[in-house]
């Protein structure tokens, strides 16, 4: 998410722009750290959005991927990648769709969370919206916290099913400040 890089990752890329490749992306990772809250993935059941993205301050790819493995807290097999300088590019689905942006862009590389929604394996059943906000509602109070900031922190341009159905549930939606 933009509002949470740290100030490491942060000193290490220019300012996010907000007209990078058209991905499908959802609510539909469970997600440890966050005690249970769905976060967003790259997901073929995700809404197709135009996302943010930053130019790296670093000069070799993997130094970039590194930085972006540390600030997700993941593995470097959950870091995609495409290099337009390669010999043959046979790159399919979502880095296909990322190496056209990046030509494009002018760019000669780019880097993404390529983590993979977990929802089915962890829940035992597909992933649905109706599933997806019956999980939510049955997760623990911190759970449930954790899971609404997420998604109201989610900046404005990310508009999707399981966000619409859950910021219009009453108790879900973001508190008002009292006055």
């Amino acid at each position: 998410m933009l509002w949470e890089g740290g100030r490491e990752f942060d000193e290490k890329h220019g300012p996010w722009k907000f007209n990078g490749p058209r991905l499908s992306i959802e609510f539909s990772r469970i997600s440890e750290r966050r005690r249970g809250a769905l976060t967003l993935v790259v997901d073929d059941h995700g809404t197709p959005t135009t996302v943010a993205w930053c130019l790296s301050n670093r000069n070799e790819v993997d130094d970039a991927a590194h930085d972006l493995r540390v600030r997700e807290d993941t593995t470097i097999a959950n870091i995609g990648r495409v290099e337009l300088n390669r010999a043959a590019d046979n790159s399919t689905g979502v880095a296909a769709t990322v190496a056209a942006w990046a030509k494009r862009s002018k760019l000669d590389a780019a880097v993404w969370t390529a983590l993979p929604s977990n929802f089915s394996s962890r829940v035992g059943k597909p992933f649905s919206v109706e599933a997806a906000v019956a999980y939510v509602k049955g997760l623990s109070p911190e759970g449930k916290a954790k899971a609404a900031e997420y998604v109201w922190r989610a900046p404005d341009f990310v508009q999707t099913p399981v966000r619409a159905v859950l910021q219009r549930e009453p108790w879900f939606r973001r508190p008002t400040a009292n006055v």
